[in-house]
Parts: structure tokens; sequence; C-alpha cells
């Protein structure tokens, strides 16, 4: 029902987002007369403001047709590798004959809200030096209910398969959420004697023991039980997109949850916002339309994942307890033997509290010390890690490093 209710609100809004894009577009564009009547900027200015409020965001493109090897112009291409139910492995190919024996990474992205293009600058960064393949999640509504259901082992399950196509040579990296699973399979795969284990696992911010340090958002999954979830968080799909009938943490409602956790840091910053469209600072002003632009699409989780994910990472702390099956087979980290291991926390993140990932360290008993770092970046939040000036900077030259000088 509250989704039915939201697609009504939208359809409502929609009028409004159209009607201020094009009033905003009268008092700026240099073309229109009232563009240079007085008051003009403030009133294009608040045009712009509501329509950016009340319009529906889109999957943005991953746009990185090119990158620069050796100082010169390198063109990709985004090329699908494999096609599942719930995912799709996008591969960023560069060029024929440039750097073709880099580093094979297969980059994990989070199945949390955001779309996987919330990784674009991790990308970028990673793709002068390295052959990169990203978990590119669907939006759940758009998934037909014929392809089933969607769980935390059937995400393990696709990690696996993904680190079998690529074969033996490839790096796994998991931003956030997908620290879990992916440390799941790997961890299976090795119990199992799989000839096809990964070089290495790099982990990001991610809640492999959310009992260290816990979080804001640690501390919601544990104040309300299980069954709070199922009663407040989880609605069927409207009848008007292909999913229709699946259950689903709707990416509105995950949306709320984001602005919630923050609120004066998002009217600060629509206010600051506003006030560079007054100044004519359109370069701050369009930092602020790339961020939001991709903070404000969401897509919607299958609630067997999130429920999940719930239960076995932040209720019950299934992994670190050694707790958590698969098939009838016990997860045990331990097993993992020849797989280096980096994990990178930042010092000011909010979402995964300090340890929660280099506890990873601590399970992963089994790999040597000389195949294992920890990070922890001075002064980085949680988005501090993978994107932004310290990523390019700093964190992304230590896995470049790392990948390259393990034995």
């Amino acid at each position: 029902m509250l989704y039915d209710l939201h697609e009504l609100q939208r359809s409502f809004l929609t009028p409004l987002a159209n009607f201020t894009d094009t009033g905003s577009q009268i008092f700026s564009n240099p073309y229109s007369p009232l563009a240079y009547t007085p008051m003009s900027r403030q009133i294009s200015a608040m045009y712009e403001l509501v329509h950016r409020l009340g319009k529906d965001y889109e999957k943005p493109l991953w746009g990185l047709g090119q990158t620069q090897i050796d100082g010169k112009t390198v063109a990709v291409t985004e090329h699908t590798a494999m096609q599942k139910s719930f995912c799709n492995l996008v591969h960023f190919r560069r060029d024929a004959g440039h750097a073709m024996d880099d580093p094979k990474i297969l980059l994990v992205a989070p199945l949390s809200g955001h779309h996987a293009t919330l990784l674009r600058d991790t990308v970028r960064a990673l793709l002068p030096a390295h052959n990169v393949y990203v978990t590119d999640w669907l939006d759940a509504r758009m998934v037909p209910a014929s392809a089933g259901t969607f769980t935390l082992n059937d995400y393990v399950r696709y990690v696996q398969e993904f680190i079998r196509l690529l074969g033996p040579d490839v790096h796994v990296m998991s931003v956030c959420q997908p620290t879990v699973p992916t440390l799941a399979a790997v961890s299976l795969m090795a119990a199992n004697n799989e000839p096809c284990l990964p070089r290495s696992m790099i982990m990001m911010g991610g809640p492999i023991d959310c009992r260290k340090s816990p979080t804001q958002v640690n501390r919601l999954a544990t104040t309300k039980p299980y069954s709070w979830f199922q009663d407040n968080v989880i609605h069927r799909v409207p009848s008007r997109y292909p999913g229709a009938g699946r259950q689903v943490y709707p990416g509105f409602l995950q949306h709320a949850g984001f602005l919630a956790m923050n609120p004066d840091r998002h009217v600060r910053s629509h206010y600051d916002f506003y006030m560079d469209l007054l100044k004519g600072d359109n370069d701050d002003a369009e930092a602020h339309r790339r961020f939001y632009n991709e903070y404000n699409a969401v897509l919607d989780m299958p609630a067997e994942f999130y429920l999940d994910t719930i239960k076995t990472v932040f209720q019950e702390y299934q992994l670190p307890c050694g707790t958590w099956q698969i098939d009838g087979q016990t997860v045990n980290p331990a097993a993992i033997s020849n797989v280096a291991l980096l994990t990178i926390e930042g010092e000011l993140d909010d979402i995964s509290g300090q340890g929660q990932t280099q506890a990873a360290h601590d399970l992963c008993s089994g790999i040597p010390q000389a195949i294992r770092q920890h990070y922890t970046a001075p002064g980085c939040g949680h988005y501090g890690i993978f994107s932004g000036r310290r990523w390019r900077e700093t964190i992304c030259p230590k896995i470049a490093q790392f990948i390259r000088e393990i034995p």
C-alpha cells in the first residue's frame, strides 16, 4: 500500500518538476528575454531547486568512455561479460593493445540502495592500470517475479560464479556491504579446494564484525527486532513495473533513511547550491548536481536479500561467530591460506566503524602475515575510501602497489 501511495505522490510531483524545470530555463537561458529581467537569477535558482527536490532520478550512466594510459587517451567501452537475473557483470574494456597484461580486478559493488555507478570514481582511478570488471546490480522492481527470489546466499553464489569466470589471476575488491558475502564466497571455495581462487581480496569499509565500534547503522539493526523490518520496510512492487508483486525494500524508503542520518548536512548543501546559483558559481553548482544525481538515484532491493543481511550480518554476526551455513557448509575464513588480504578503513567512517573491516584478519588466520596488510585512511569518511581526492591520490595507489607486490 505504501508503495502505491508513493507512486501516486510521484504522479502529482512530476508535473511540478517539469514546470519548474521549464521555468528555470526560461529565466536563465541567454536567448530568453526573461533572463534579463529583475530578480531573474533568484527566480531561476528557486525553480531549479524545486525541480531537483521533486524530480525522479534515474540510474546515471557510467560515462567512462576513455582513460589515460602512459599519457595517451585510450577509448573504453562497456561490455556485459555475464548476465544474471539480478546482476550484470560489466567489463570496462580498454582498446586492444593497451596494457592488456594489467592486473584483473573484480569490483564487487554494494547492493545497498544506490546503483553500482556510485563507484564511478573508483573505476575511473583503477582503469589506467587495471583491467576492471564490476557487478552492476539490477533494480529489483525491474526483475520479473518469475525470476524467483534473491537471498544473501545467492549473492555469495554470484560472486563465486564471477570469480570462476575471470580465472585464478583475478583480484577481488569489495566495497562496504559486499565484504561479507565476498569473504564467504572465497572461504567456501578455499574449503572445497577449488583451483580458481583469486590472488587477493581487497576489503574496504565493510561490516565484517559489527560488534566492533557500532555505528548508527548498526544500532538501528539491533534496536529493532527482525519482525519490525519484515512488517515496516518490506512492500510489494506496483503493477506498472516488470517486477510487479515482488517483495522489496523500496529505494524511496532507503533514500529517506540516508537523508535522516545527516539531515542538517543535506539542508545546508541545498542552501549552498541555491546561493551558488545566485552568485553564478557554476563549478560548485555543477558539482552539487553531479553528487545528488548519483545520491538520489536509488534501487529497490530484494526483500529476501535485505532481511537475510539484517539477520546474518547485523543481528546474529554469523560470519565472525562461525555460525553461517550455506548449502549445509559452514563458512570458515580460516580455510583461506594462499589469497593475499588487504583491508582498508576510514578514520571517520560513520557507516562501518573502526575495526569492523580489520576483523577479517582475525578470521583469516590461515593467511601468512607476509601477504596481508591493513590501512586506516586518516581524516577519511565512508565515501572518501572509494571516491574523491584521498581515494585517487592515496588509497588507489596503495591498492595498486599491494597487488603488484604479491609473491
